[in-house]
């Protein structure tokens, strides 16, 4: 995002992606004040259920959805759709992109190396082998799994600076998945290079990103580094009374009461939570460690819970 200083526009040259106050509205459903910078070099991941509002964050950073309010930066330029020379170092797939059924596969490698001058050859004849595709196979005759490989193939020979992945794992068997993800491991390696990409597999996320956010209907409910989620949360279990009720402490959030036994979960756990649960009358049974899915979920239910209030 630029800012101002006097007349002259300085651009923000560390940031890979940056949303400042983004909103998108709708008939049913709405985009509100979003706002993200993700640093060049970095992996991000975005996390929500379906319909949360990944897809149409990442249109509007390609500029294929214009945002009704707030400012938009990729690659340190503004975005939108009259800016195609921005577009060159951007490598976006999403589901809904499509392939010349009665062409082959070489020939798509043909036609994409023609239009980018960043085509490498050498990496895209690698891909081909690691994918197991076939140059001559029509894309008529590909599986699901094979067309996305295809795809992902035109947009990484390309070596672009930034990938935006829309769910570029849905749907795929164990083994095409696994492919997929070595092969971004791989351009992770890269530390120039900057990958966001969503999902709603965590486990996808975890194994990729440095950092994460968080969406649920058209709010970013969370967005830290993904070591902050893991070594931050934890869920306590508890014996109490029938008319025990929780200390009053930041990042709290009871998940379940069955007769005695309490569990909640910390968002921000440390040794005074423990001091305050050990003086309120509950006796201490275990504190776990949870997992990214666990942390998304109670993050969701979380924010739910509070709209509803």
């Amino acid at each position: 995002m630029s800012q101002q200083t006097g007349t002259i526009e300085v651009e923000n040259t560390t940031s890979a992606v940056s949303l400042s106050h983004v909103f998108k509205w709708y008939p049913h459903f709405s985009l509100d004040d979003v706002s993200l910078e993700f640093p060049r070099g970095t992996v991000a991941g975005l996390i929500g259920p379906n319909g949360a509002g990944k897809s149409t964050t990442m249109r509007i950073m390609m500029g294929l959805v214009t945002p009704d309010k707030g400012e938009v930066s990729v690659l340190g330029q503004p975005i939108s759709s009259q800016h195609a020379t921005s577009k060159r170092d951007i490598g976006y797939f999403s589901e809904d992109m499509r392939l010349y059924k009665r062409e082959s596969i070489g020939w798509h490698l043909q036609f994409v190396r023609s239009i980018f001058p960043g085509w490498d050859d050498e990496y895209a004849t690698q891909l081909l082998g690691r994918f197991g595709l076939n140059p001559d196979q029509q894309v008529k005759g590909l599986s699901h799994g094979q067309r996305v490989k295809a795809v992902l193939l035109l947009i990484l020979a390309r070596r672009p600076q930034l990938l935006i992945l829309d769910e570029p794992t849905n749907g795929l068997d164990p083994v095409a998945r696994h492919e997929v993800l070595t092969e971004l491991m791989r351009v992770v390696e890269d530390d120039q290079r900057t990958i966001l990409f969503s999902s709603h597999n965590t486990q996808d996320i975890e194994k990729l990103s440095d950092s994460i956010t968080f969406i649920d209907r058209g709010h970013v409910i969370a967005s830290r580094g993904r070591d902050e989620f893991l070594d931050d949360w934890r869920r306590i279990r508890l014996q109490a009374p029938a008319d025990w009720r929780p200390p009053v402490l930041p990042g709290i959030r009871l998940e379940s009461h069955f007769r005695s036994q309490r569990v909640l979960s910390f968002d921000h756990f440390d040794q005074t939570v423990l001091d305050a649960l050990q003086t309120s009358g509950a006796t201490l049974e275990g504190v776990e460690r949870m997992t990214l899915e666990e942390i998304f979920v109670s993050c969701v239910m979380r924010g739910r819970e509070e709209v509803s209030i």
